[in-house]
This record gives structure tokens, sequence and C-alpha cells, in this order.
């Protein structure tokens, strides 16, 4: 791996980083930059993965303040996210990948318009979730497969869901995501990291852009105004949305 590849992935990492933290668009960047640096889909795709354990770490320091009351629901979901993350990674060694690229575009379009719609006003105590339910831990346990598989805008799936089940502000479902996909791609990286052709040498790079652009995406969601925040990730989901069905269905 030569200085400019170097280079690009710091700077994709960064990027990555500090979209994935705001709107869990981390891939949109962080991928394509590994394609361009030589590697092939399947290596990019898991190098991506146990690169964005980084970003996990960078957002979740970033987002304690509206971590503080999440944690009775997180100690329940958590083992649904773990589990999603690990059978996501098992899925992309062992199938086909275009089966599930076909349903992604819609999911994520869907999940989009919904962060789109007017919201009611934020809660008394906006950091305390109800008990996840079973139909919200399953939604978050296919999300999170998903996030195992590929992930590209399952942080967009996961806000969506977040935003609709628990009445929290914007920088709380965010804090929530971060935490989820976190473990996820932790889970999903250990196993690449075993049975995967991991691209060690741009893990350094990716991952350190990452750590430090994860860690100012909270900031950046804790002070920007939640109603034009959310309508510019809600419009990046759908724009997402739109080159993945047109790269799928062409």
């Amino acid at each position: 791996m030569h200085w400019p590849d170097i280079g690009l992935l710091l700077a994709a990492g960064i990027l990555g980083g500090l979209t994935g933290s705001i709107a869990g668009l981390a891939s949109v960047a962080t991928y394509p930059a590994l394609l361009l640096a030589g590697l092939p889909p399947v290596a990019a795709n898991v190098t991506n993965t146990v690169s964005l354990v980084f970003n996990g770490v960078g957002s979740v320091l970033g987002s304690r303040p509206e971590l503080r009351g999440q944690a009775a629901w997180l100690l329940r979901i958590v083992p649904a996210a773990g589990l999603g993350g690990v059978a996501g990674a098992v899925l992309l060694l062992s199938t086909p990948a275009e089966g599930f690229e076909k349903v992604v575009p819609i999911l994520l379009g869907g999940s989009a318009v919904v962060i789109l719609l007017p919201r009611r006003a934020a809660p008394a105590h906006p950091g305390r979730r109800p008990s996840a339910g079973l139909w919200e831990s399953a939604a978050i346990l296919a999300i999170c497969v998903y996030g195992g598989y590929f992930g590209a805008a399952a942080g967009v799936l996961l806000l969506a869901l977040l935003l609709t089940t628990g009445g929290n502000t914007l920088a709380h479902a965010n804090a929530g995501k971060n935490v989820v996909l976190g473990v996820a791609n932790t889970a999903a990286a250990l196993v690449f990291a075993v049975a995967a052709p991991v691209h060690w040498l741009a893990v350094i790079p990716l991952g350190a852009g990452c750590l430090l652009g994860s860690r100012l995406g909270p900031v950046v969601v804790r002070h920007a105004p939640a109603g034009p925040l959310r309508v510019l990730i809600g419009l990046a989901g759908v724009a997402l949305a739109v080159k993945l069905g047109v790269d799928t269905y062409r």
C-alpha cells in the first residue's frame, strides 16, 4: 500500500466517521475508498467492517451525555445486536449477495421517508426508552444482520426505527444507534478477523480516520438544529436509496 492510498483512506475514514456517527452513512465514504485503493469487493467489505469498529468507539465516546438513562434498554437489546452482526458476517462468507442487495434500496428509501416525517414534541425524559418489545427486538436483529452482511446505511434504518418506537429526540436516538451498530460491527469484525481476507494495512489508516471523525459527529448532532439535520439525513438516505436502486436493478 502506497502513501497516496494511505492518505485517501485516512481522509475517507474521517469523513465516514463523521457521517456515520451522525447519520449511519459511514460506508458510503469508506467502502468506495477501499475499492479505489485496489482491494477486491469481498476484501473491501470485510476490511470496511473491521475498520468501522473504531467508528463505534469514537461515536459512543462522543454520545455519553445522551446515553444516560438508556442503560436498561441497551442491556436488553445488545445481545440481539451482537447475534445479528455474527449472523450477517456468516451470511456474507457463505451466500451470494444479489438477493439481499435487491431489498436494501426499498428498506433504505422507506426508512429515509420515516425520518423525514414530522415529529411529535420531544418527551419530558428523552433519554429513557421503554423496554424493547418483541417486534422492536426482531427489527433490530434484522438490521444488525444487514449491518454485519454489508452495512451501507444500516444506521439510517436503525435511526428511523428508534425515532419511531422510542419517542426520543434525534440526539438520543442517534446515541442508541451508535451503541447498537457498534456492537453489531464488532461482532461481525471478530468473525472476519478469523475467517475472512481482512487487509490489515488498510485498517490502520481507515480505522484511525473513523475514530477521529466519529468522535466529532455526536457533538454536531447535540448542537445542530434537530429539524434541519433530520431533513438532511433523510434526504441523504433517499439519495443513497435511489443510487443503490439504480445500481442494483439496471
